[in-house]
């Protein structure tokens, strides 16, 4: 049973911190997957293909990818405050560039320079909620900061559709207003982080002296039971067998996410509507997803368990993409993205329950951004592979099987992972965590 001053402070750090940070991912989300909006008139106007698309869309995550351990090793060191507000307002001046692409070759440039703007940010924040929540609330407070990317599907959808319809006013169209007036949020909310954000529980001026010193009281005991028992250095956290592992499983869930982010709303269109139509059906699947999501995530805490929590949603988003591929109508699409989006986003959170059971400190660091970098390669093979077959057959069919069979093989990694290290380090996120 939580004491009365556990109860408190938890409650005022949550509305503290959990609101504003869903609102930088929501708006981060939007800035890297807007181009799926984009591309229903941008790819007839540049003359993008399938293959050229998809192959950019994801290009995006090689950035990520060559930048995301060394930021958040940055941010572990200068504190979220700084660190932040410079992803974000770096971010948001890129993506603003993209309005004024010109073909392939900017394109493919501009992206990966998003994805290195923006290296650091998701695993940034996963790094700072272990600084601030015990281990116990983690999954449920990681599901309402990640609530944030289906949340921003289901508001930006429309809005994205809507700002597509601004075609030709002042000279520019649709897409170009859709990327100049979407950024705009990311420079204004980074300059916000800086005076915001508080780095560490010891300096939180904002709580109460009891609630201050029970919470750095409760974080250092927790740090001080895992000692034994997690990686604590840099090359430490990179080199642990676990985070391969987790990275390969993260390798599936990003391609199903980022399948649906860039090219869900091209694969709704295809039945003849408009984009203001795609763009409110669109937000149809992800809002049933949220709510799933974070469900999901409260009995993952309850229960203390993660590997099934991941294995069986990865399995469901597979069902999904399964039965996407060869649906005919609307309706059928619509209800197989669904699957997909419950599946892709209710595997998260538990997902990232799991690093800091076996990591700390700058390996924790290095160790979530490592997961996040080598992960998020997905989101450049799923959208990739889906263009590069469309490209070939015509339908996207093939694309989806094979994001499908990604999923699978993450669900089967989760298993043997589980299995592997049920012996010594249960993925249950007790606070505390002993060897076994």
């Amino acid at each position: 049973m939580a004491s009365e001053i556990e109860t408190r402070t938890l409650r005022k750090i949550t509305l503290r911190i959990v609101p504003f940070i869903m609102l930088l991912y929501f708006v981060a989300f939007i800035d890297r997957v807007n181009i799926g909006f984009a591309a229903l008139t941008m790819n007839k106007d540049l003359g993008l293909s399938p293959s050229v698309f998809g192959f950019g869309a994801g290009i995006f995550f090689w950035g990520y990818f060559l930048f995301e351990v060394p930021s958040n090793i940055i941010l572990h060191k200068v504190g979220a405050r700084i660190w932040i507000a410079r992803v974000m307002i770096s971010w948001g001046l890129v993506s603003a560039a993209m309005a004024f692409v010109q073909g392939a070759t900017s394109f493919y440039a501009l992206r990966f320079l998003l994805g290195v703007a923006e290296a650091g940010f998701f695993p940034g924040i996963i790094l700072y909620l272990s600084y601030w929540f015990p281990a116990r609330q983690r999954a449920a407070v990681t599901a309402l900061f990640m609530a944030a990317a289906p949340l921003s599907t289901v508001l930006g959808s429309p809005l994205s559709g809507a700002l597509l319809e601004m075609d030709g006013l002042l000279g520019l169209k649709g897409w170009q207003w859709l990327f100049l007036l979407e950024a705009v949020p990311a420079v204004l909310l980074g300059i916000a982080v800086f005076f915001y954000i508080t780095d560490r529980p010891e300096q939180a001026k904002w709580l109460a002296s009891d609630e201050r010193d029970f919470l750095v009281k409760t974080m250092n005991a927790e740090q001080a039971g895992k000692a034994t028992s997690t990686s604590h250095s840099i090359w430490r956290g990179l080199a642990d067998p676990r985070v391969l592992a987790l990275s390969l499983i993260y390798f599936g869930t990003s391609a199903g996410l980022y399948t649906l982010g860039v090219w869900a709303p091209q694969i709704i269109k295809q039945f003849g509507l408009s984009s203001l139509q795609v763009g409110f059906l669109n937000a149809v699947p992800p809002t049933i997803a949220v709510v799933a999501m974070i469900l999901w995530a409260r009995h993952s805490d309850r229960t203390g368990e993660r590997t099934w929590h991941v294995v069986l949603t990865c399995l469901l988003a597979a069902i999904g993409l399964g039965l996407a591929g060869p649906a005919t109508g609307v309706a059928a699409v619509l209800a197989a993205l669904t699957l997909v989006n419950i599946g892709v986003s209710a595997s998260k959170p538990p997902l990232w329950s799991m690093p800091t059971t076996f990591l700390s400190g700058s390996a924790a660091a290095a160790g979530i951004a490592t997961i996040n970098s080598i992960g998020n390669l997905g989101g450049f093979a799923g959208p990739a592979m889906i263009g590069w077959i469309k490209d070939r057959t015509g339908s996207f069919a093939g694309g989806l099987y094979f994001v499908a069979m990604l999923l699978v093989l993450s669900a089967i990694l989760t298993l043997l992972l589980g299995r592997s290290q049920n012996a010594k380090t249960r993925p249950d996120t007790r606070p505390a965590v002993q060897p076994h």
